[in-house]
């Protein structure tokens, strides 16, 4: 075969790839055969990357994936950042990653991953506690959410960072009409609303509020009714133990 030819054939192997396990011994003969036709195929070498990655492999994913932003930086760099995020929390190297696809895509909110760099910025300053930057960019996420499609398209996981931000910095107001938001978009059953809300209203010594909310945060969390991703520990994970030390500090409070 010519170079056109092999490149061809390198595409139509990763195609015909696609209804294998990825990740799989199986899956990862076939990619290393697409590469050996077409050195130059990034889709290939990112595929690749994957299998080691699930593994926790670092070592032997990132040179993988590191060639595939090489070869195409603008389809590639902002998933480099999205794992950065949430597989490895290395969250200055993850904004790194978006702000080059901001340069590399100006004047358009990329979505590796099916989610905004913006929305994932606000998460990696929130790593970083660095709350100010992280609001704005829930905010700028947001924002957009409800000038093209409307609020009720937003994640409603930004609001809940927002009101954790807000919580942190004791603005309590600000941080309950977040988490209020959060029910509002999920059926009022969202474990984490109702916690948060809960820890508001302790703050403001409003007890059967709080009670009321941290029994509906332990019903939802029984009910699968929580933040949570696949692989990973989301930050700010609200696990039983949280609610249950938070329902017994409501029950057994000393303000009066």
């Amino acid at each position: 075969m010519n170079e056109e030819e092999k490149k061809a054939e390198s595409k139509k192997i990763m195609n015909g790839a696609a209804h294998l396990n990825q990740g799989s011994p199986d899956t990862m003969m076939v990619i290393e055969k697409a590469i050996e036709l077409n050195p130059e195929n990034a889709e290939a070498w990112r595929e690749l990357s994957v299998a080691y990655l699930k593994r926790g492999m670092p070592l032997d994913w990132k040179p993988l994936f590191d060639k595939a932003v090489m070869l195409d930086p603008k389809e590639w760099q902002g998933h480099r950042g999205y794992l950065y995020l949430y597989f490895y929390r290395n969250y200055k190297k993850a904004i790194k990653d978006f702000d080059a696809t901001d340069i590399l895509t100006p004047n358009f909110d990329d979505a590796p991953q099916g989610q905004s760099v913006n929305y994932m910025r606000g998460i990696a300053y929130l790593g970083l506690k660095e709350y100010t930057k992280s609001k704005n960019y829930f905010n700028t996420y947001i924002d957009n959410q409800i000038k093209t499609s409307g609020e009720d398209y937003a994640d409603i996981t930004a609001f809940l960072y927002r009101g954790i931000i807000a919580y942190l910095q004791k603005d309590y107001k600000s941080a309950k009409k977040d988490f209020q938001k959060v029910l509002k978009y999920s059926e009022n059953h969202y474990s984490d609303a109702h916690y948060y809300l809960s820890k508001c209203y302790y703050e403001e010594k409003e007890i059967p509020k709080a009670l009321e909310h941290i029994k509906s945060a332990i019903e939802d969390f029984n009910s699968g009714y929580y933040h949570t991703r696949n692989y990973v520990e989301v930050l700010y994970q609200v696990y039983i133990q949280d609610l249950e030390e938070q329902k017994n500090l409501v029950e057994n409070h000393s303000f009066y």
